[in-house]
C-alpha cells in the first residue's frame, strides 16, 4: 500500500483536491442560490435539488470545458509551435510529429512499447493522436453540456421575470452563453502563456515542469 500511495501520489493528491474543491463549491453555490431566491421571494430548495439544478451543472461544466480546451491546444500545438529557452517547449530542431524511429512506432518499437505502437496501420494512426482525441471529446461533451445547463438556467431566469425563454440555438449565441466561456477561456490561456514564458527565466528546483535551477534560460526542452 506504501508502495502503491508514493507511485501515484501525484494523481491521488489532485483527485482528493478535486473531490474536496466540488464539494466546497457545491456546498458555497447552494448557499448562494438560496440566498437568491430569499431575495427574490422564492422557496429556497434542498442540497440535493441544487445538485441536480442546471445552475450547478453550468458552473461545474463552463470551468471543465476550458480546463480541457486548455489542455488540448497545448498538446496539440506544442506539436509545431515552439518557444525559445522554455522547458514547456520541444527542442527547436523537433518542431512537427517526428520520426517513427524517433516516436518508437512501427519497426522501431522497444520491446515495452504499447502493442497499439507496435501493430501499425489505424489502429497505430489513432494511439498517436489519442490524447488529444480524448481531451477534445471531454472538451465537445462538456461545453454541449454547459450549452444546456446554461440555456436552462437563463430560461428559468427569463420566466422569473416574465418573458418568454428562448430556443437553445438562439442560446448559442447569445451573449450568456459567451460571457460564461470566453470569461474561462481568457484565463485559461493567460495562465498556460505565462507558464511557458516565466519558466524561460525562473526555476522550481526538482520539478519536472522547470529546467534545472543552473540551466541557460535559452536551454530549450530540457527538465529538471
Amino acid at each position: 500500500m506504501r508502495r502503491f500511495l508514493k507511485e501515484n501520489s501525484l494523481s491521488l493528491v489532485f483527485g482528493l483536491l478535486f473531490l474536496l474543491s466540488l464539494v466546497g463549491q457545491s456546498l458555497a453555490g447552494w448557499h448562494q442560490f438560496n440566498d437568491e431566491q430569499f431575495a427574490d421571494g422564492l422557496h429556497q430548495i434542498s442540497l440535493g435539488r441544487y445538485l441536480t439544478s442546471a445552475d450547478f451543472a453550468v458552473d461545474v461544466t463552463e470551468n471543465w470545458q476550458s480546463e480541457y480546451l486548455q489542455f488540448l491546444l497545448y498538446v496539440v500545438l506544442t506539436v509545431w509551435l515552439l518557444q525559445r529557452g522554455s522547458p514547456e517547449s520541444k527542442e527547436l530542431h523537433k518542431a512537427g510529429q517526428e520520426s517513427d524511429e524517433a516516436q518508437r512506432v512501427g519497426a522501431h518499437a522497444h520491446p515495452d512499447s504499447p502493442r497499439s505502437a507496435r501493430v501499425g496501420g489505424l489502429r497505430t494512426a489513432l494511439y498517436s493522436w489519442s490524447l488529444g482525441i480524448v481531451m477534445g471529446s471531454i472538451f465537445l461533451a462538456s461545453w454541449t453540456i454547459q450549452s444546456i445547463a446554461g440555456w436552462a438556467s437563463y430560461s428559468e431566469t427569463r420566466l422569473r421575470q416574465l418573458r418568454d425563454p428562448i430556443p437553445w440555438t438562439s442560446y448559442l449565441a447569445h451573449s450568456d452563453f459567451w460571457a460564461r466561456t470566453l470569461q474561462n477561456w481568457q484565463s485559461e490561456f493567460l495562465a498556460v502563456g505565462s507558464m511557458a514564458v516565466l519558466a524561460i527565466y525562473l526555476r522550481q528546483r526538482g520539478s519536472p515542469e522547470s529546467k534545472p535551477v543552473g540551466a541557460a534560460h535559452d536551454a530549450t526542452g530540457t527538465e529538471g
